[in-house]
């Protein structure tokens, strides 16, 4: 089953951030058993052929990979599309104009306006171009990240738009739009999210919501809410906090610390 076919059936997904280059990090991550992975080029500093071997490890494993592409960029979105990802994610989408421009970058006519050049998505051309334009629709998840409060008040016509195929709510960014970066867990917060995952839902919509942090304190939190797809924890929270857990542990034996 393809991951469209699971967001459209409404399943409860989990997944993790790639953000490091090393493409082995990319086949591990895919290893371990989530349901996607969600590949970052917004704030990671990776290149494009270093994202090409991220999409290609992932899949060779045989799981679905997702990837953020940098705010509102036609040119990322083409080249992160043409390596034939499961679905791509745009960041700080704040209106129904600039929902449908991002719907437009991502399929082809008559949905929307993507122009034609797949590699990668084609096998180079041992998968006929052809069949694959007409699996575009059917296949591929476009995700938008509800990370500004202007996207809050314009929501009901952002909905309007069909090609949209989940919501993803990045707390941090939302809070910030408010005047209170990092406050996250606060009431006002809060409530802005359980609002508006009610908001979603009651529309029919699939939601998801991307955790910085991966306590289990903090998953039960946003699992609380409801969302469909609960994204946390990236390549270096993991290398980081295994290697300080491994040297505290060394010198608990070690040194008698």
């Amino acid at each position: 089953m393809t991951l469209k076919e699971r967001v459209k059936k409404g399943e409860r997904l989990v997944g993790m951030y790639v953000q490091l280059s090393d493409i082995s990090i990319a086949r591990i991550a895919a290893m371990a058993g989530y349901d996607f992975i969600w590949v970052d080029t917004e704030h990671s500093y990776m290149s494009y052929e270093t994202l090409l071997g991220h999409v290609m490890a992932i899949r060779a494993e045989g799981v679905p990979v997702v990837v953020r592409a940098p705010q509102n960029d036609l040119t990322a979105a083409k080249k992160i599309l043409e390596m034939g990802v499961d679905g791509i994610i745009f960041p700080m989408v704040r209106s129904a104009a600039e929902a449908k421009a991002v719907t437009d970058f991502t399929f082809y006519p008559p949905y929307g306006q993507r122009g034609f050049g797949p590699m990668n998505a084609i096998d180079y051309g041992f998968t006929p171009a052809f069949e694959y334009t007409k699996k575009n629709m059917e296949e591929l998840c476009c995700f938008i990240q509800i990370e500004h409060k202007d996207t809050v008040e314009c929501l009901d016509e952002i909905m309007q738009n069909p090609y949209i195929d989940g919501y993803i709510f990045g707390p941090n960014d939302l809070s910030g739009s408010y005047g209170m970066l990092g406050e996250i867990f606060s009431d006002f917060i809060t409530g802005v999210i359980r609002d508006t995952v009610d908001r979603l839902h009651k529309a029919g919509k699939y939601v998801g919501i991307a955790s910085g942090g991966y306590s289990e304190e903090i998953l039960a939190h946003w699992s609380g809410f409801g969302p469909e797809m609960l994204s946390a924890g990236a390549d270096f929270d993991y290398l980081r906090d295994g290697a300080r857990r491994n040297r505290e542990t060394l010198e608990r034996i070690h040194k008698g610390k």
